[in-house]
């Protein structure tokens, strides 16, 4: 019941604010839709990070939090998605042996350990750059939700950007879905949703609709796997086919009753078998 009180509460701050302070509510809405709910990183998670090495890097200011296993010659990240932290990768980065792989992984602005107080697509994208900056080239490239959806955006404004390979799971497919659901959400009028979208493109200097993941995917040069379950109910399977069709070196793997986290046994073994076999692959090229 709280949880559906709350978002209320904060549509019909945003709608009396629109009344009185119209010069302002659009920054504060922008700002409320831009900040995660982040889960904090409880003890056991603590407990499996600190067997990485950690190391912090900065992006635009803020200082972020990123781990690395193993020494191998190829290197593997894992970028989580929203309000999710690095620990939720832990069974596919057991999975890769460290003598092999350098396995590397970083909590985006406004998670997990890393600072900063909001997060958007071009926020993560230019913390993912900054990323990419400070390790070296990325062989491959293992997103989840929103870690999919900024890397592609990196990918389309950085196309020097190292990264070798991508695997993309439970990708959203437009920004649009995740602005209506707030206005949805919160019980947003016209009115006040119109300040916040008008603030949106004054920051991001872009309208909603230029943040689109079938149109940055158009333009990835890199060999790709898409994983999507059919039944994933927070971004909706037709992302995965769109994105799939605009993508010329992608494959497209449908799964049945492991819903949006993808963290199956199954899935954690698709994701490995990718690997292996583009290995194979360039070996044999």
């Amino acid at each position: 019941m709280i949880k559906k009180i709350v978002p209320k509460l904060i549509g019909g701050y945003l709608n009396t604010l629109a009344l009185v302070a119209p010069s302002k509510v659009g920054e504060i809405g922008f700002n409320i839709f831009c900040t995660p709910l982040a889960p904090p990183v409880k003890p056991h998670h603590q407990q499996f990070l600190e067997t990485a090495q950690l190391f912090r890097f900065t992006s635009k200011g803020v200082d972020l939090q990123g781990y690395q296993w193993g020494h191998g010659k190829k290197k593997i990240a894992f970028l989580h998605g929203w309000q999710s932290h690095s620990y939720r990768w832990k069974k596919y980065i057991q999975s890769f042996p460290q003598e092999e792989y350098t396995i590397y992984a970083f909590d985006a602005p406004a998670h997990g350990l890393s600072a900063g107080k909001y997060a958007n697509i071009p926020i993560y994208s230019d913390a993912i750059k900054d990323f990419v900056k400070k390790v070296g080239t990325i062989d491959f490239a293992v997103t989840h939700s929103m870690g999919s959806f900024a890397l592609m955006h990196a990918l389309h404004h950085h196309q020097h950007l190292a990264v070798g390979h991508f695997v993309a799971m439970g990708s959203p497919g437009e920004a649009n879905d995740f602005i209506d659901f707030y206005k949805k959400f919160t019980g947003l009028n016209d009115r006040t949703f119109k300040y916040i979208i008008d603030h949106f493109e004054k920051v991001l200097r872009q309208t909603p609709d230029y943040f689109s993941a079938p149109a940055f995917a158009a333009s990835l040069k890199m060999p790709g796997l898409i994983i999507h379950d059919e039944g994933d109910e927070e971004a909706p399977y037709t992302h995965a086919q769109r994105i799939h069709s605009a993508w010329p070196q992608s494959q497209l793997i449908t799964t049945q009753g492991f819903g949006h986290n993808l963290r199956a046994p199954e899935v954690v073994e698709m994701v490995k078998d990718f690997v292996m076999k583009e290995q194979l692959h360039k070996m044999g090229a």
